[in-house]
């Protein structure tokens, strides 16, 4: 049974009821019912707690209260920073921040700056000067920039008045390589605050964190089902594919289920670029989803995608894991991977973009013949399960769409260049996978996959060497050089390069690099290796013989070292001849003091 508001035993004050009312969620959830109380009552806390269960509110709530406590009799001045949220990604610290403002509404007499990438630290200066700084959400790299670097804006005094500190998403942050920054941006901090940490996984990096940033935390941990780590309205599948048949198994998967908003995760961003491209020309024909996509290499242009994915009725969002985490879209019903995540806990997180707040919401795995291993796996990794679903695709509608990407390809060089860069940045991205004892790379139909991608020839690299390749099919008699870009500006500057190439046989650009110096064999270096090693040993035999029979041995001449008075000879040379060569004495005397007169 949840709690109401109301029910809470710490007292707040009236504009966090009138910011909560607004909010229209008359309960809370478990979370927020476990860690408010124990915020508001000036403690530290370490929450655990599965995605999707409202961990925002969680923090935002006493965030706001202890700030209007503190403010009540003098207020806060814009230049004082009252509380920070620290998230690992800008989305998230965007999604964080629309929060707030919403519930700022009710809230007065407090200032708020979001600070992420995809703008200057200038334009964020300024951002702050003008409106104020009470509560900043950011990322840590911005953050961690303010604090160091600028001057003119004097955030470490600025900090002196901390009152409280959020960590959200804990273990993502530690996941994306931020330990030291945080470091940097604790030292600054005052120790007298309070500090919250929120994460959906406990790492022993995250334990690590909360000895070092929290005084005495109260650890809460809450799951809605001791059993499994995913909300209990999320419904997770997972299909066998056929290996060259990904593409044909999701398409028909989208007609059957008629899925209306849905995001697809891609390993890679070159991934992320090729199918992006490429979806949606597929999906025309078929009266499908519109096609967006997202990747963290996307900068300014990944907020403008995000909003317009919210605000659509229907679609399908194509992202790497810069989505996996946080993000709140309710509309989501189904979540997408292409493949397995790079790490186990990033499951967790990816299909929890859906089935959020108590909604229903579906998610589906696709997997490779040589993958099923890792259903058992994951269930008894992270406690979720999956059920299995019949791949209802025929070979017809697979050679389909091999032939549709190919014809893609033909039409334009930039996909076909975007098609290979995808294929190998998937195959170095699947060779980094966190369980590589079970998903090998070398078990891999890499042939199949080039089929899947629509290649047009196999790229040279080391993991096709030595492999069974009788399931990709080249296209026979294609000049590759003979496809053009659709784009006539880049075509043009391709066909003088072209040009150039013929009649030089070096492509612009390109350097010439000498040849490398040919390594031994093994075998040769190790002969060589004990034959010095004899000769050194025959030099010391003849040389025992000789001092036995008391003959001269002869010792190589090592060189003397140079004393110091040598040294100091020498740097009185070199300031006459300096002195002489800027004329500050004569030809006459320089002889003299070197004693050449």
């Amino acid at each position: 049974m949840r709690k109401s508001w109301e029910e809470l035993d710490v007292s707040l004050h009236g504009d966090v009821k009138n910011a909560i009312s607004s909010l229209n969620f008359p309960t809370m959830t478990p979370v927020q019912a476990a860690t408010i109380p124990l915020l508001l009552n000036m403690k530290d806390v370490a929450a655990q707690a599965v995605t999707g269960s409202g961990k925002t509110l969680a923090f935002l709530i006493p965030l706001l209260e202890l700030l209007k406590r503190r403010g009540n009799e003098e207020g806060w001045k814009p230049n004082k920073v009252g509380a920070i949220v620290i998230s690992p990604t800008r989305e998230l610290a965007i999604q964080t921040h629309a929060v707030l403002l919403q519930l700022l509404r009710s809230v007065k007499g407090l200032t708020q700056v979001l600070l992420v990438g995809g703008n200057s630290v200038e334009q964020d200066v300024q951002q702050i000067k003008k409106n104020g700084m009470n509560i900043i959400v950011c990322t840590p790299g911005r953050l961690e920039d303010l604090l160091m670097r600028n001057k003119d804006l004097n955030l470490p005094l600025a900090v002196k008045s901390l009152e409280f500190l959020i960590l959200d998403e804990a273990d993502r942050l530690l996941d994306l390589g931020f330990q030291n920054c945080l470091d940097n941006i604790l030292s600054y901090l005052p120790r007298q605050r309070r500090t919250g940490l929120f994460s959906a996984t406990q790492t022993k990096e995250v334990q690590a964190l909360i000895r070092a940033g929290l005084r005495n935390p109260v650890t809460v941990t809450v799951t809605e089902k001791a059993t499994q780590s995913t909300p209990v309205s999320l419904d997770n599948y997972y299909i066998i594919t056929k290996n060259n048949g990904k593409l044909a198994t999701l398409i028909v998967f989208l007609q059957e289920r008629n899925v209306q908003k849905a995001l697809l995760f891609l390993p890679t961003c070159a991934c992320v670029d090729y199918w992006s491209s490429v979806l949606p020309n597929i999906f025309e024909t078929k009266d499908f989803l519109p096609v967006m996509a997202i990747h963290g290499k996307m900068k300014e242009k990944r907020k403008k995608v995000l909003d317009r994915f919210r605000t659509a009725i229907r679609g399908i969002l194509i992202c790497t894991d810069v989505m996996a985490r946080g993000i709140d879209i309710p509309e989501v019903d189904w979540v997408l991977q292409w493949d397995p995540p790079a790490s186990a806990s990033a499951f967790v997180h990816r299909i929890g973009r859906t089935a959020r707040q108590g909604q229903q919401g579906s998610a589906l795995t696709l997997l490779l013949e040589s993958e099923e291993a890792y259903v058992d796996f994951i269930e008894r990794n992270q406690r979720v399960k999956i059920k299995s679903l019949p791949d209802t695709t025929t070979e017809s509608q697979v050679s389909e769409l091999t032939e549709k990407l190919r014809s893609l390809q033909k039409s334009d060089r930039m996909i076909m260049e975007k098609a290979t860069r995808a294929y190998v940045s998937h195959i170095k991205a699947y060779s980094k996978h966190e369980c590589s004892l079970l998903l090998k790379v070398k078990e891999l139909p890499l042939a199949a996959m080039a089929s899947a991608y629509g290649l047009l020839q196999l790229p040279k690299m080391p993991e096709l060497k030595n492999q069974n390749l009788s399931e990709f099919t080249p296209v026979v008699g294609l000049d590759l050089n003979l496809i053009p870009y659709k784009d006539k500006q880049k075509e043009s500057q391709r066909q003088q390069k072209l040009e150039i190439y013929r009649n030089t046989g070096i492509w612009p650009g390109q350097k010439n690099r000498p040849h490398k110096k040919q390594t031994e064999p093994w075998s040769k270096a190790k002969l060589q290796k004990e034959q010095r090693k004899a000769k050194r040993l025959k030099r010391k035999q003849v040389q025992a013989e000789k001092a036995a029979n008391n003959e001269p041995v002869k010792k190589k001449k090592r060189k003397a070292k140079i004393s110091e008075e040598d040294m100091a000879e020498l740097a009185k040379d070199i300031a006459l001849l300096k002195k002489l060569k800027k004329k500050k004495i004569s030809e006459e005397d320089y002889e003299k003091q070197m004693g050449l007169g």
